[in-house]
Parts: structure tokens; C-alpha cells; sequence
């Protein structure tokens, strides 16, 4: 391979909704360039990109995956992302390491949900992009369409640069509107043959033409004044306008094709060339000085002390953990120390190579731009910064979203319990978004990340890498008893079977706190009716007894005792029969108390397009929510409020459903309300029937 400088290098993300065709255009990429000999096929399991085992089985993208081509005389780093929001965070970490973006859109659906959201990230990022319409080959397929909705949903100028020959089954070839020459394409090669326009196009070929020429004259005002002087611009002048309007964010190109049949694939590689910015035309990276808040600079310069930030890491069980990061300046050659300022360690790198999907390409230097990876580093993870020592600087780091689904999980073999941490410890390596944690008071293991579908595939890879299998159960909802009411009580122990007896008499009153005080005990005994050493007994049998529950074995709180009288036998009496005698009354007391039940509520908030606000509020409605206010994030409608946690266990999918895909939502932990009588009864009879089962 030849050696390239960063002014010919090309960083690109492929993102869209999922079953966009992206991974098919990653294919049709490797197929024309010659990278691989054969198209591979993601509905045969052949692709290159897709390469793991759960990719393979689901026939979808479930990671992202680097990759490069070359071509005339560039080289151009591509990274296939997932199109299904359960792995957004792995797509806005793919996003902040390129330049570029191609946004591919379903030439039948449109703009669906999830392009709206990584069209989102790509502005976070204020990445220049390419809009490509895949699949003009299949039935229904609507160039103009989805040309309008294109316009419609992101209110920028985006501008056709080719246009189709004939739709769905008749979808032949491309006009290419900067060469303003047709091409025919018929062996799925990708390599189109170039002949005159069709009589029959050329009118409407003219009327785009115009467009975008006079669009890439906007996007300069050296270039405006010549278009308006001469009403024309030449081939290279289009070019350079091209270049200037994507750059800016003022002009976004859009092409068609059909990746599986290779149409559009070349003119899509051309404008990467011509359009897309390289490492070297980038402002320098800013980032902090460690343990300062000094801001640092790098230039994509080879002089520049280096720095690189890791983007993906994965957890090999037998090569190891594999870092993926880009270099923003300086070199890096194998074999060299390489300071980690996230962690204030020194990592030793070995070899290090290019990323062709699943295979590696070794390489002896790496420059800025570089999209690269090093096998078997210690501590480093997803987000670090690396750099050199004598020069620290840290670049900020992806959010990690927090978690919105949770499930219960449990060994499908004794003794794997152990197994199931540390298994699982080694895939938040790889991902982040995935949490582990136990419930002290359900006592059991949760596993949580971005929905079903994202949990469902890490499961799988827990058993493939690592050979521990679960089962996945709904979480048990972490309910919590008091009382309402209060009451003075009599808890009596007295035991006589022959030789010494057990005897424990104690009065307590027993009242509610407000939510969230806790326990409180306190000693109001006048005198020695017990003795001292006893009295923190009775204390200790009521916080036992209060641990397992009164009314359907959950944890009481929020309560006060007060231990006001009692009695005792000098030869029978006994801490322990104080600690009896001490429960008792509290079990006894707590049904004269009215007590309740009380369950977790969450703060939510739900973005969703407006179409969808009726329905989303009648239903967290009848999920017993609140909505507490509304706001707003571009087309987008926010809702905040409060429910129960009981009731949306499993909301994500049921919010996918409701919002045809287009709705998510986060909550947090909030506090805790008392359950509704009705509900209340039927925990109690679950209970019950656990206890008897």
C-alpha cells in the first residue's frame, strides 16, 4: 500500500436509519475499489463489515467497523455504523473521530427516525456530509419524494449532483450533473458506462444542472460574481465551490444509486476526493491540559507532539483487548511508550495496524488522520486520551448515556456466578452503556443498557466469548413498607420447658417519620424495669424484623420506637429473648398502624416527534405518570414527569411501538410515594404465593 500524506487522507462515517443499505455501501465501496473480489452480502452473511457472529445471525449492524479503499490517489478511512438506536452511543463515538459523513436514506422510507438523529450528531460535530439515496432499485422507490422530505426535515440546501435513470426494476444509471454526462450501468461492477443524456431527461438534467451550479456559486462570493459576470463556471470552479459550500455546512450534495448494484458508488468515491475535507484541512483539536482547566491545541501536523483519542475498544478473550483510535497530530511508529492522560499511566504499544473489518494491516507509522488499532494495552478503554508524556493534553470524552432498560439476571449453571461479573466487567470495556449492579434488597444481578435488542446481543456475546449463559427475567421492583398511623404495644416472650426458661417483656410505641427519615430508636425507660445491657436488644429485633417486612416482605422505613416500659426475670431473661420479644412487638404494632406500601417513581423525559404527543401523554397517563412540564429540541417535543417505576419496566420497546421507532426517553431515580390500595392488594397476594411456592 502506498504511503499517504494527510492531505490525501479522507475520514467518513456512514450513518443512517437502519436498513438503509449502509453496510451493502460499505460493501459496493471494497467491491469497486478492488479491495475485495467479490460484493459481499449482508442478507448471506458475506460482509466484510459485518463480521461478528450476532451481525451475522440478526442480518443488521450491531457495532460499528473501520475499513479503507483507495482510490485516485487517496486513501479513504470508513467507518460502518449501526443504524438501531440501542447503539447510539457507539455511533457519536464513530462520528467524533472522522471528518466527514454520508448520510444514506432509504430511497422508499425517507427520512425515518434515526436519520434525524445521527443528522443530529453530525451537527453536534459540525461535520460536512454527503446524502445518499440507496436502493432506487426497489419496488416504490420515489427520487423526488424523497428529495422534498430531505428538504422538508433539515431545512438546509441540500443539492442533487446526479440524478436517477429510471426507478425501481428500470433503475439503469446515473446523470452526473458536474460532468453532465449519463452512465449506464450493467454488470454490478460499480464502473458505469458513459454515454449521452436521454432525450427524455435532458430538460429536467438542464433544470438541476442550473441549481447546483448556481448553489456552488453561493457558496463563494469570488465564485458568485463570476457566475453572475459570465452566467456559467467551469468544471474545476464547480469543484472548488463544491468543496468550499460542504465545508461550511452551507451546501450539502446528494446522490443516488443502488449499493447493491454498484450505481452511484463511483461518483460517491469522486466527491470524497473533491468535497470532503482531509485531516490537514481541519482547525487544531482542542483540549485541556491535565489537571488544569488551560486550554491545549494540536495541529494536524507530523511535527506536532502526538495525540490520539480511543473511540472503540474490543474485548478479544483471545487476542486480547483491542484499542481503535485516530491520531490527531504527531507520529506514532510500533513499539513505543505512549502516555494515557486520562489515567496518568505509561502504556507500551506494540504493533500497530490498519482496521480492514475484522482483519488488521500492519503498518510501521501512523500520522494525523490515521484511524488505527494496538492490541493488548492494560488499562486504556473507549474515551481515553493518549499522547506523549513530555506534551500531556486531554481531549473531552463522549457522554455515556445512562441505561433505560433493565433485566434480572441469573446463571443458567450453579457456580457461574462469579463468571457472570467478571464477564461482564470485560464487555463494559467494549460498551460502556451496558451496567452491572446488584440490588441489595431484590439480591438480585442487573444488567442494563439502551433497550431489549442491546442487552439480548450482549448476552450472546457473553456466552460466545466467554461461555457463561443467563437467563433474563423482569426485575423485581424494589417496594418498601411504613405506616400511616401510630400505636403504644406489648411484645411478650416467656418459654418454660424445663431447666432455664427464656423471659422478654418490653412496651413500645411505635409512630411514622417523614418519608425519607429512616429509622430512629430511642431509650424512654425510667428506672430498671430492663436493665441496660437488654434494652439494645429489642432494638436489634426490630431491625431485623423490620428488614424482612410486616405486610408483604419488603423493608420497612421511615418509622420511630420509642422503648417506654417492659419487664424482666433475673434468671430467665436474656438478650436474646429481648431481641424476640422486640420483634414481636413490632410485628404485632405495625398492622395496628395502617401500613402501606410504597414504590420507587422516576423522573422521565421523552423526546418524540409532535405527531406522537397525544398519544404518548394518554399513555403515561395510564401508567398512573404525571407530566410535569414540556419543552422542545428542534422539531422534537420534550416530555418531563414522574412514574412509577413499576410501569415502565419494559417501556422501551412499547415507546418504539407507539412512536413507530422515532421516540426515546432516559429517567432517573426520584423518590418513593405509597401504592395506590388496589395495586397494594395485589402485591400482597403475590407475596403471599411466593411465600407458599
Amino acid at each position: 500500500m502506498a504511503k499517504y500524506e494527510s492531505k490525501f487522507l479522507r475520514n467518513l462515517a456512514v450513518v443512517g436509519h437502519g436498513g438503509t443499505g449502509k453496510t451493502s455501501l460499505c460493501e459496493s465501496l471494497l467491491f469497486v475499489c478492488g479491495k475485495s473480489e467479490r460484493l459481499g452480502r449482508v442478507d448471506d452473511a458475506t460482509s466484510i463489515m459485518d463480521f461478528e457472529p450476532e451481525e451475522q445471525k440478526r442480518r443488521v449492524s450491531i457495532s460499528s467497523a473501520a475499513n479503507f479503499v483507495e482510490w485516485d490517489k487517496h486513501k479513504i478511512n470508513f467507518i460502518d455504523t449501526p443504524g438501531d438506536s440501542n447503539f447510539a452511543y457507539d455511533i457519536k463515538c464513530s462520528l467524533s473521530v472522522v471528518d466527514n459523513a454520508v448520510v444514506v436514506i432509504d430511497a422508499v422510507g425517507g427520512v425515518e427516525f434515526q436519520t434525524q438523529k445521527v443528522w443530529e450528531f453530525a451537527d453536534e460535530f459540525r461535520l460536512p456530509r454527503v446524502i445518499f439515496i440507496n436502493r432506487m432499485d426497489r419496488e416504490r422507490a420515489n427520487f423526488s419524494k424523497v428529495l422534498d422530505s430531505i428538504k422538508e426535515k433539515f431545512k438546509k440546501k441540500v443539492t442533487p449532483v446526479c440524478l436517477p435513470i429510471g426507478a425501481e426494476d428500470k433503475f439503469t444509471g446515473i446523470i452526473d450533473l458536474l460532468s453532465f454526462k449519463a452512465y449506464l450501468f450493467s454488470d454490478n461492477k460499480g464502473i458505469g458506462k458513459a454515454t449521452d443524456i436521454p432525450a427524455d431527461l435532458m430538460e429536467e438534467a438542464k433544470m438541476y444542472r442550473d441549481t447546483m451550479v448556481e448553489d456552488i456559486a453561493e457558496a463563494d462570493d469570488e465564485l458568485m460574481n463570476k457566475y453572475l459576470e459570465a452566467g456559467e463556471l467551469s468544471l474545476e470552479e464547480q469543484k472548488a465551490g463544491l468543496k468550499k459550500g460542504v465545508a461550511t455546512g452551507s451546501l450539502i450534495p446528494l446522490i443516488c444509486g443502488s449499493a447493491v448494484k454498484g450505481i452511484g458508488v463511483s461518483l460517491l468515491l469522486e466527491l470524497a476526493v473533491i468535497s470532503f475535507l482531509s485531516p490537514a484541512d481541519k482547525a487544531p483539536m482542542k483540549g485541556k491540559k491535565p489537571g488544569t482547566d488551560s486550554v491545549e491545541e494540536r495541529k494536524p501536523t507530523e511535527d506536532a507532539p502526538f495525540s490520539a483519542i480511543v473511540f472503540k475498544t474490543i474485548a478479544d478473550p483471545y487476542a486480547g483487548r483491542l484499542t481503535l483510535f485516530r491520531v490527531y497530530s504527531g507520529k506514532l511508529t510500533p513499539d513505543s511508550s505512549v502516555y494515557n492522560s486520562t489515567k496518568k499511566i505509561t502504556e507500551k504499544f506494540g504493533h500497530i495496524f490498519f482496521l480492514e473489518g475484522k482483519n488488521q494491516k500492519q503498518t510501521d507509522m501512523l500520522i494525523p488522520g490515521d484511524i488505527a488499532g494496538v492490541a493488548k494495552l492494560k488499562e486504556t478503554v473507549t474515551g481515553d486520551t493518549l499522547c506523549n508524556e513530555k506534551a500531556p493534553i486531554i481531549y473531552e470524552k463522549i457522554a455515556v448515556p445512562p441505561p433505560i432498560m433493565s433485566f434480572a439476571i441469573e446463571p443458567k449453571s450453579r457456580g457461574d456466578e462469579d463468571k457472570i461479573a467478571s464477564s461482564i466487567h470485560r464487555l463494559t470495556e467494549e460498551d460502556p452503556t451496558i451496567v452491572f449492579s446488584r440490588n441489595v434488597q431484590t439480591k438480585e444481578m442487573i444488567l442494563s443498557g439502551m433497550g431489549q435488542v442491546h442487552i439480548e446481543v450482549n448476552i450472546e456475546k457473553m456466552k460466545r466469548k466467554f461461555g457463561v449463559e443467563v437467563n433474563l427475567n423482569t426485575p423485581k421492583v424494589p417496594y418498601k413498607e411504613t405506616i400511616k398511623g401510630k400505636t403504644n404495644i406489648q411484645g411478650k416472650y416467656k418459654k418454660q420447658s424445663g431447666g432455664r426458661g427464656q423471659f422478654g417483656d418490653c412496651w413500645i410505641d411505635i409512630e411514622p417519620q417523614p418519608r425519607g427519615a429512616g429509622f430512629k430508636f430511642e431509650d424512654k425507660i425510667v428506672g430498671g424495669v430492663i436493665p441496660h445491657n437488654y434494652r439494645p436488644a429489642v432494638e436489634k429485633g426490630i431491625v431485623e424484623a423490620a428488614a424482612k417486612g410486616v405486610v408483604a416482605g419488603y423493608p420497612f422505613v421511615d418509622f420511630k420506637i420509642n422503648l417506654t416500659d417492659g419487664s424482666y426475670h433475673t434468671v430467665d431473661s436474656s438478650e436474646m429473648a429481648f431481641k424476640i420479644a422486640g420483634s414481636m412487638a413490632f410485628q404485632k404494632g405495625v398492622m395496628d398502624c395502617q401500613p402501606v406500601i410504597l414504590e420507587p417513581i422516576v423522573n422521565i423525559s421523552i423526546e418524540i416527534p409532535e405527531e406522537y404527543m397525544g398519544d404518548v401523554i394518554g399513555d403515561l397517563n395510564s401508567r398512573r405518570g404525571r407530566v410535569l412540564g414540556m419543552d422542545t429540541n428542534g422539531s422534537n417535543q420534550i416530555i418531563k414527569g414522574q412514574v412509577p417505576l413499576a410501569e415502565i419496566l419494559k417501556y422501551a420497546p412499547d415507546l418504539r411501538s407507539m412512536t413507530s421507532g422515532r421516540g426515546n426517553f432516559t429517567y432517573t431515580d426520584s423518590h418513593y410515594e405509597e401504592v395506590p390500595s388496589y395495586i397494594a392488594d395485589k402485591i400482597i397476594a403475590e407475596s403471599k404465593k411466593d411465600k407458599e411456592e
